[in-house]
């Protein structure tokens, strides 16, 4: 198993937040009517991708009825509706479509992750949340050494350009709003 395997494992398995736990597994439990029927993954939602991809994309968090539920960043909501056909055609990914983990979406030369790995009340996490899911985004980023982080918003910008890397040369970034 990779380093890269076991850290997510480890993100899987995490309970650091309590007020994230909670509500990650309400959510799952008192389903969208619309999903009532669908198995929600209700955990610590980990990257994916392409293990020595050159670029890093790196989102706030799962959305409450999308990666929450389907435990693959920006699948199941419109982010991904939006997101995978552009790197469809961009020749990042396999197919147009992501619709759950399993559904034979590949990813060339790019990972995607999040600066936070639990859907957040609100769509809102704490600082304090964020802080603690920080070594998680760190160590994805030591261990696959992209040359571009694409930050998708102002928070998931803020928490990858914090990281500190004396070792390596920093990769080039992008902040997209």
């Amino acid at each position: 198993m990779s380093k890269l395997e076991l850290l997510n494992r480890e993100i899987i398995s995490c309970r650091k937040c309590p007020r994230l736990v909670a509500w990650r597994e309400q959510v799952a439990r008192e389903k969208r009517k619309a999903y009532k029927d669908e198995e929600y993954w209700g955990k610590p939602v980990p990257g994916f991708g392409d293990s020595k991809a050159r670029v890093l994309v790196v989102g706030l968090a799962p959305g409450a009825h999308g990666s929450n539920r389907t435990g693959r960043q920006f699948t199941g909501d419109g982010s991904g509706g939006f997101l995978y056909p552009a790197l469809f055609r961009a020749g990042f990914a396999n197919q147009p479509h992501s619709s759950a983990r399993g559904d034979g979406l590949v990813l060339h030369d790019m990972y995607i992750t999040a600066s936070g790995r639990c859907a957040p009340p609100g769509n809102k996490p704490t600082s304090e949340e964020l802080d603690n899911c920080q070594p998680f985004l760190e160590r994805e980023i030591q261990l696959i050494q992209p040359k571009v982080i694409v930050a998708l918003g102002r928070i998931a910008g803020s928490l990858g350009f914090r990281m500190e890397t004396p070792q390596q040369k920093p990769p080039e970034c992008l902040d997209v709003m």
